[in-house]
């Protein structure tokens, strides 16, 4: 898995059966086998939360954390979903830019929600409006 080498805190195969078994919709980007990036979306009541997104790093500025935006943006609205939410590190400025390039606004903090070297970071809320 590349997750670790994506980020310094990334999600375990637990964590990621566990989303599979609850039924999220997880989804890959795979090319001649080789996984160049994941998402994972839950869906309800009127809601859809982006849980996780990573894209391998020799993969990156390609536009494929874009692509896979772009589906599940799609698949929101299948489900008839009116607002799309996702938290990011304010420190991830490549995601933060390419969500806000996408139509999505801050509308909250998290305080220290994801673990950092140094402690703990916030995490910033971004809302989609879909309706």
């Amino acid at each position: 898995m590349y997750a670790h080498r994506a980020y310094p805190f990334p999600w375990t195969r637990g964590i990621l059966r566990d989303c599979l078994r609850v039924g999220y919709s997880c989804w890959l980007y795979e090319v001649a086998g080789v996984i160049h990036g994941y998402g994972v979306m839950s869906a309800a009541a009127g809601e859809a939360h982006i849980l996780n997104l990573c894209v391998r790093p020799e993969s990156q500025g390609q536009g494929l954390g874009r692509k896979i935006m772009t589906h599940f943006i799609a698949l929101a609205r299948r489900h008839g979903v009116d607002t799309l939410l996702l938290e990011v590190r304010p420190s991830n400025l490549a995601a933060l830019a390419l969500y806000q390039n996408m139509g999505f606004n801050e509308v909250g903090v998290r305080k220290d929600y994801y673990p950092a070297e140094q402690g703990r970071e916030d995490a910033l809320i971004l809302a989609l409006a879909l309706a």
